[in-house]
């Protein structure tokens, strides 16, 4: 593995706070994902008449997404994570009223709009997990990620759950009901960003950039894509990293994107709807802590496999669920709990894999190829939903899971063998 850069020098407390604050952002801001999972897709059919663009809006916030981590991760690289988290949250916030515009104008195409714009939400959800890595020390790496991913629990799950009450505010006030989500979220975003820019304070980017460093190499003066694609492929544990995480943020965001449709399909109330998405977004951030302490006692790699492991049971469940709402319900927090084993343990093993200039460049790539893949996981998703239906979706994304476990599992003896050496 590749040597990592020492503690920074800094006292136990301004690390604790630093987990405080972004965890307490990622509450207020996690209603904005449970809106554009929850009723999103919903929205889209609405105004475009056709079931294949229900995942047309979960494409556009990860495709937006995409872009957002690299351009945040630059922002971040030259002025530290206050600013570039901050102004993530803005932009998604601009996108929330947007799709509210766009309920009421009956515009589709500002309907994929607004969800690019809150892509940029989600970005920032994924680079806080980072920030609380900036001042921790290796042996608590995992753990202090995954407290903040965690603490996107109570927003993610209140969310779904806003879709009755949001919709009854958006009749009463002269609004379309599909559009009722996207008030709170708005809220919500503005929040976390205001807890960021005033607290976030110092900077943990900074603050771990102005600590003594075993790294001789100094941090490159214009970061790109492409610099931190190339430091990505150079580590095999890193690639091994990127291999989980892809997947596993590729078939979550297929399967989940299409629940919602499936279930109303099969005569599923909205408070159903609500109800299944708030489950599984519990599975994924829920257990956080859990997975994060396992990552550290167990190793990255191990939790990875296992976590891709669920994920390839859940979309069989999911998949072949019919008309039982409680069967579909099961697959989906299943599937919650493999994309968080995956995504924390990628996410710990990616920190410790690059060198410590590169580090901020290449979770910015990494980040925007997660969202990538969630994007055109959501885009083939809509068209085999369309085509060959909900089961065969299930059966796409399990074999998707499969050939990741087998290529991690083949990446594994390699990646212990160059010791994160490059190649």
């Amino acid at each position: 593995m590749v040597t990592t850069t020492p503690a920074p020098l800094v006292d136990a407390a301004t690390q604790r706070r630093t987990v405080v604050l972004l965890s307490a952002a990622q509450v207020l801001s996690g209603v904005g994902a449970g809106a554009v999972v929850s009723t999103g897709s919903l929205l889209a059919v609405d105004l475009s008449g056709a079931d294949a663009w229900a995942g047309s809006v979960t494409t556009a916030t990860t495709l937006g997404a995409a872009i957002a981590s690299t351009l945040l991760a630059r922002l971040a690289h030259a002025r530290g994570r206050r600013p570039a988290l901050a102004t993530g949250l803005l932009v998604a916030t601009a996108g929330a009223l947007a799709a509210v515009a766009a309920g009421v104008l009956r515009s589709f195409p500002l309907l994929i709009l607004a969800g690019a714009l809150m892509g940029f939400g989600n970005a920032v959800n994924l680079q806080a997990r980072f920030a609380a890595t900036d001042l921790s020390t290796p042996e608590r790496r995992a753990r202090d990620l995954s407290l903040v991913v965690w603490m996107s629990t109570v927003g993610a799950i209140a969310g779904p759950n806003l879709m009755g009450p949001g919709g009854g505010l958006a009749v009463a006030v002269g609004l379309p009901e599909l559009t009722g989500m996207f008030l709170p979220s708005a809220a919500g975003m503005v929040a976390g960003m205001l807890v960021l820019w005033i607290g976030l304070r110092p900077d943990p980017y900074l603050a771990s950039q102005r600590t003594p460093s075993d790294s001789r190499e100094p941090r490159p003066a214009h970061p790109g894509f492409l610099q931190g694609a190339r430091v990505l492929l150079s580590y095999p544990l890193a690639r091994t990293a990127l291999i989980g995480m892809l997947a596993a943020h590729a078939t979550m965001v297929a399967v989940m994107s299409m629940t919602p449709v499936h279930l109303t399909g099969h005569g599923a109330t909205i408070t159903v709807v609500g109800l299944t998405v708030s489950l599984h977004i519990a599975g994924m951030y829920a257990l956080a802590p859990v997975m994060g302490v396992l990552t550290d006692r167990l190793g990255s790699r191990a939790m990875m496999l296992a976590g891709l492991g669920a994920i390839a049971a859940s979309t069989l469940i999911a998949g072949f669920s019919g008309t039982s709402h409680l069967l579909t319900i099961v697959g989906l927090v299943l599937l919650g709990l493999g994309w968080s084993a995956a995504t924390i343990a990628g996410s710990a093993l990616l920190v410790d894999a690059v060198p410590d200039h590169a580090r901020v460049t290449s979770q910015g790539v990494s980040d925007s190829l997660m969202s990538l893949a969630g994007g055109v996981g959501g885009a083939l998703a809509g068209l085999a939903l369309a085509t060959v239906g909900y089961a065969g979706l299930g059966v796409a994304a399990t074999i998707t899971a499969v050939a990741a476990i087998a290529a991690v599992g083949r990446l594994r003896s390699r990646s212990v063998r160059s010791q994160g050496d490059p190649t």
